[in-house]
């Protein structure tokens, strides 16, 4: 704009030297060329109000001066020369909104849009949208350099891993399924725990963590996890809430977790490059007879292959780090599975089943209403009232399963009397009487109480 401003000064200082008077034209200099001129400056103003005094009309002026007449009559409506002042840029606009201009650029993708929104609607902000749009520029800018050159931030030993979960489509006996592969990598060594699960709820990935463990012979002060409902359940004003039973089983073992930022995956990115590694290095050219066929290769490939190689960021060997490593670890050896230590109450509903896990287990009838204590014992639930086992069942693998006990049901009383009451006439009691407690009712009763549980 300015180097136009310059070519009109010429303009208007030929024209005036060849057919304009002496003392206009000496009002008129040609601006210097290299040195910043405002839009209309102050010797030309001055020449547009002499002009106008001298009874020139504003289209004569303006077709003089190779000015716009717009900007004729803004300058006759001025009173005073007024220099060029450029618009406010815009950080000095967001100065006292940066921090969170900053902060939530990174949560909203940069988008510019969003934060004018934004900016309008909770900070009461009157800029206008393309102030936004120029300043968000280098921010994007910057969070794009960050994607493609990321740099790694390496912990010490026993400082951090990273977890996540990877979905690959393998044969397994003869058809192909979807897996879903649990990877923990250790943050120092890069030493990692990988195992393959049908889904990715939480008692896979609390099983998965327990194994890791049990691998590496303890776990390290905190882990970091991307933003899965499993681990965090929301965040509200920078307040994290946590899912209430992985909370507990982090607290059981010691770890603190932790969860990237939003929209920022790639700070995790030890253990992507470990599922990576699982699905380029392992998984091609495989088969498998099953899951447990599956995880049994995986072991094998982790211990002969994977602890061994010459890792690509370190240059050492995992398992040759791991010796440095594994002393600083918190020790795990020896302590009971949280989920076996862990005792849950279950309130009895009416159909005389507690809920576990999403699928349904019986008790005794007698205790429909009462609260009873659920723990895990092996590869059974082991259920509890006032301090007594009442029942024991095998857990059931997925969910929305029952597992009824045909003893449990108030049918088996009536089943019992029959069979006690069933010998020869001589050795039957003369009258058998009901307990008084107990309702005797139709046995037919009980027996389409238990096909319809």
């Amino acid at each position: 704009m300015e180097q136009r401003s310059e070519e009109m000064g010429v303009g208007v200082a030929a024209g005036l030297h060849a057919g304009g008077n002496a003392a206009n034209a000496a009002t008129v200099p040609a601006p210097q060329v290299g040195v910043e001129q405002a839009v209309v400056g102050r010797e030309r103003w001055e020449w547009i109000h002499a002009q106008r005094a001298a009874g020139g009309t504003v289209t004569a002026i303006a077709r003089e001066a190779d000015l716009d007449r717009k900007t004729v009559r803004r300058c006759l409506r001025q009173n005073a020369w007024q220099p060029y002042r450029r618009p406010p840029a815009a950080d000095d606009l967001l100065a006292a909104r940066r921090d969170w201009f900053t902060e939530r650029a990174a949560a909203v993708n940069c988008s510019a849009r969003i934060l004018f929104q934004e900016l309008r609607v909770r900070h009461d902000w009157a800029g206008s949208y393309a102030t936004v749009r120029e300043a968000v520029r280098p921010l994007r800018v910057q969070a794009a350099a960050a994607a493609v050159t990321q740099r790694r931030f390496e912990t010490g030993p026993g400082e951090q891993a990273q977890a996540d979960w990877g979905q690959a489509r393998v044969r397994l006996g003869g058809a192909i399924a979807k897996v879903h592969v649990f990877v923990l990598t250790l943050g120092y060594s890069r030493r990692g725990w990988a195992e393959a699960y049908p889904h990715e709820r939480m008692e896979s990935l609390l099983a998965a963590h327990e194994h890791a463990f049990a691998h590496f012979g303890g776990v390290t002060r905190e882990i970091l996890y991307d933003r899965m409902r499993t681990v965090l359940e929301g965040e509200a004003d920078g307040v994290k809430r946590w899912n209430a039973r992985f909370k507990a089983f982090a607290e059981y073992w010691g770890f603190e977790p932790r969860v990237c930022r939003p929209y920022r995956a790639q700070t995790k990115g030890k253990v992507e490059s470990g599922v990576k590694y699982v699905k380029r290095n392992f998984l091609p050219g495989r088969t498998f007879r099953d899951l447990a066929d599956l995880n049994e290769q995986l072991r094998q490939w982790q211990e002969q292959i994977a602890d061994h190689r010459v890792h690509g960021t370190t240059h050492e060997v995992p398992l040759a780090r791991f010796a440095r490593e594994a002393q600083a670890l918190l020790l795990t050896v020896g302590r009971a599975s949280f989920l076996q230590a862990l005792r849950r109450e279950r309130a009895v509903a009416g159909d005389w089943l507690v809920s576990i896990d999403g699928n349904r287990y019986s008790v005794p009838w007698q205790l429909i209403g009462a609260t009873v204590e659920v723990v895990r014992v092996g590869g059974a639930w082991q259920i509890s009232h006032r301090s007594q086992v009442v029942a024991e069942h095998e857990v059931l693998a997925g969910q929305h399963r029952l597992s009824v006990r045909p003893e449990h049901g108030p049918g088996a009383a009536a089943r019992n009397a029959r069979l006690r009451y069933a010998g020869p006439a001589s050795a039957r009691p003369a009258a058998p009487v009901a307990p008084p407690s107990v309702e005797v009712r139709d046995p037919i009763i009980y027996e389409q109480l238990l096909e319809a549980a």
